[in-house]
């Protein structure tokens, strides 16, 4: 019996003392022994999320909540094994707070330092105050969810730009044939909040403040992760990342 279970045993121990996260999936068999293995891979995850989210210094800025932080922590390791983003920069957007509040988080993973928090839009047609519908499509003027890489620094209407790449298909795939990119925008100001009761919108971009466009996107171009995050989003958006 003892030699039976014994490849079992040495299985268990080998996943349980890995810190890849995306085992997770491959280990959700009808097997007893894999799904024990899949939540404690799963319990490893959420204690170092805990712990980087514990030990953000917060450079006297706000810090992101914990569910939108996790989400945007998972595809960001995800991504970075696959050699999809090359920098520990992780920018993270969460689109369930009021586009009053400084919604964007610049963040170094290598100091576990959050760099910058800013006012950011969404598309017009996404929402008024608060963002509840996204789209894909060309032409929508809504912004898309999900995880993204960034890419090069190009002038453009609105001067200095980042184009955007979409990882998700289906989601937000068609972000560079839609002009989907970061860019400065004077509607996004507190002074146009004290005139309209809310930030101005975009057609979709994740615009941000004219005073710091150059410093975000000087930043986070060339490959690091952004994230737009909503909880009406798909938990199950790893498995649409595209390889």
């Amino acid at each position: 019996m003892i030699y039976k279970f014994f490849p079992v045993y040495i299985f268990a121990l080998m996943a349980f003392t890995s810190n890849e996260t995306h085992s997770v999936s491959v280990l959700e068999t009808s097997n007893k022994e894999p799904r024990l293995l899949a939540a404690t891979t799963k319990s490893n995850f959420e204690m170092k999320v805990a712990s980087v989210y514990g030990k953000l210094h917060s450079n006297n800025l706000a810090i992101p909540q914990l569910e939108s932080f996790k989400e945007a922590l998972q595809g960001f390791y995800q991504l970075q094994e696959k050699g999809i983003v090359q920098k520990n920069i992780l920018t993270l957007i969460d689109f369930s707070l009021s586009s009053n509040a400084k919604r964007l988080w610049v963040i170094d993973l290598a100091t576990n330092t959050v760099l910058i928090n800013s006012l950011v839009a969404h598309g017009k047609n996404t929402g008024e105050e608060f963002a509840n519908s996204f789209s894909n499509d060309s032409s929508s003027f809504k912004s898309s969810l999900g995880f993204y890489a960034t890419g090069e620094i190009y002038n453009g209407k609105h001067g200095k730009s980042l184009k955007l790449d979409g990882l998700e298909r289906g989601v937000n795939d068609h972000a560079r044939e839609r002009g989907v990119v970061m860019h400065a925008a004077d509607y996004v100001s507190d002074s146009f909040i004290k005139s309209h009761n809310r930030l101005g919108r975009s057609q979709g971009c994740p615009a941000v403040p004219v005073e710091l466009t150059d410093e975000i996107i000087d930043i986070i171009k060339n490959k690091s992760c952004l994230f737009i995050y909503h909880p009406s989003r798909n938990h199950n958006g790893m498995s649409r990342l595209l390889s």
